[in-house]
């Protein structure tokens, strides 16, 4: 598995400082659990951010200061409050990675599909986050998704299966991160159905009255 499009520096630089929000989070981690190459850029920042607290002033207060801190981020049973918590990368045979596969409730296997029409299906997945819409995507293959903008931003992260658009090709691991100014067209690869996890913090902008219409309906 060759991944070539990665995460950029500001979702890793946040992720890494723990200010980026959960929908954001899981599509970063699930990356992270797929790509070598941006763990070993994200123990960069981890790092860097851990130089700059090392070159902050002693404070007299860290012993209190720590005991609150703990207390934020520790919940009943010690485990850690945090919504997408790190996981040891594993080399099974499993299609979603941890923590993707924690909100799932399983494997892929283990996905209830909800149709989208046409052959299409999605799962929305639950998150403390008003601010992002998460869901995972079956995109028959051989098929297009319509073509749409972004209202925002759209992460889409490839888990299997592949898809092309305007701007190249995307396999296992790789992630698209698209903005307002980008208007494509989707189309997943003949030799299988591609699943991915899409994050937006917009609706999308489709094209199609059609697909307009029932947009509503379909929360997307």
């Amino acid at each position: 598995m060759e991944i070539r499009h990665h995460l950029t520096d500001d979702l890793l630089s946040s992720y890494a400082a723990g200010t980026l929000g959960e929908g954001w989070s899981i599509a970063v981690a699930s990356h992270l659990a797929l790509c070598p190459a941006c763990r070993s850029r994200m123990r960069g920042f981890e790092q860097l951010g851990g130089h700059m607290i090392d070159r902050l002033p002693a404070d007299n207060n860290v012993d209190s200061a720590w005991d609150s801190i703990k207390s934020r981020i520790t919940c009943e049973g010690g485990e850690p409050a945090s919504p997408v918590k790190r996981t040891a990368v594993t080399h099974d045979a499993t299609v979603l990675p941890e923590p993707l596969r924690s909100y799932v409730g399983g494997d892929l296997s283990d996905v209830k599909w909800k149709s989208l029409g046409r052959g299409a299906y999605h799962l929305p997945i639950k998150t403390g986050d008003n601010e992002t819409s998460v869901r995972l995507l079956r995109i028959p293959a051989g098929k297009p998704v319509p073509e749409h903008g972004h209202g925002g931003r759209e992460l889409t992260l490839v888990l299997s299966g592949s898809f092309t658009d305007e701007t190249d090709s995307y396999g296992r691991g790789d992630i698209e991160d698209a903005d307002s100014e980008l208007v494509h067209k989707p189309v997943a690869s003949t030799q299988a159905d591609c699943i991915c996890l899409a994050v937006t913090d917009a609706p999308l902008k489709f094209r199609s009255w059609v697909v307009r219409l029932v947009q509503p309906l379909l929360g997307i």
